[in-house]
């Protein structure tokens, strides 16, 4: 080992690597206070206020911590003298990992997301679905408001003609085919796609159930933008283009 530094925790004697106690002490303190939940701040600032440091002249400081606990010399590898054992270093270990590897967004978040432009929280999924179950228990809630002038439609007039040519004796049964597609044609452009969309989502809702989570293929269905306030609140806008307001989660 000649001179060489050895990990905290650790002495050269007459050549050989022995414990130091003091600092193996600590290392099982480390080992133990993070099992039980202490996180690195909480450790760093324990650690600074005890007498012994990791380096002369250097604060303690998380990659102190770190290098500590991603040790496997501590267990007994290398002929280092054992300060902990295998399982608890592999707990620490699978602790860490679980820590370090990002949180995987759920297709609910993920539209959150797209929908908002802003990063999910726990608050923004509650909130959204506090709104969509209100919906579900009161589907007729959904409604489309009425125009002030509806636009003149010329079906009318062709109700007329074709009332007409099937009122003749010998009828036109090619100029009453195209009147019949004329009229059929007119009725659907005339058809509002707010208005659709209110039906839909009427019956969307109502076959639904009350939700414990947020349901991402209810909310792909039926949303179409969420409006994020600065006090945390927000307001949906449906496909029909209805606004669902926060003051309706009272």
């Amino acid at each position: 080992m000649g001179n060489r530094k050895q990990p905290f925790g650790y002495r050269v004697e007459m050549g050989e690597v022995v414990l130091h106690d003091q600092e193996a002490k600590l290392v099982e303190y480390i080992f133990q206070q993070y099992l039980s939940g202490a996180s690195f701040n909480i450790l760093v600032a324990q650690l600074q206020e005890q007498p012994i440091p990791y380096d002369e002249g250097k604060l303690w400081n998380k990659n102190m911590v770190a290098r500590i606990l991603e040790d496997h010399r501590y267990t007994g590898e290398g002929g280092y003298p054992a300060i902990t054992d295998q399982e608890t270093l592999s707990k620490v270990l699978e602790k860490r990992s679980a820590k370090q590897a990002p949180a995987q967004k759920t297709e609910a978040q993920k539209l959150l997301r797209r929908l908002s432009g802003h990063s999910p929280t726990k608050q923004m999924e509650q909130q959204v679905l506090n709104l969509l179950n209100g919906l579900i228990a009161s589907p007729e809630r959904i409604t489309l408001a009425k125009p002030e002038h509806l636009p003149q439609i010329p079906e009318q007039t062709l109700q007329r003609e074709l009332d007409t040519v099937m009122e003749q004796q010998s009828i036109d049964e090619h100029a009453a085919q195209k009147l019949i597609l004329a009229i059929a044609a007119t009725q659907y452009s005339a058809i509002d796609p707010n208005q659709y969309e209110t039906i839909r989502l009427r019956r969307l809702f109502s076959k639904h159930e009350l939700m414990t989570e947020l349901d991402a293929e209810l909310l792909q269905s039926s949303v179409s933008a969420i409006l994020c306030y600065r006090d945390g609140t927000l307001d949906i806008q449906l496909k029909n283009h209805q606004m669902i307001e926060r003051s309706e989660t009272v």
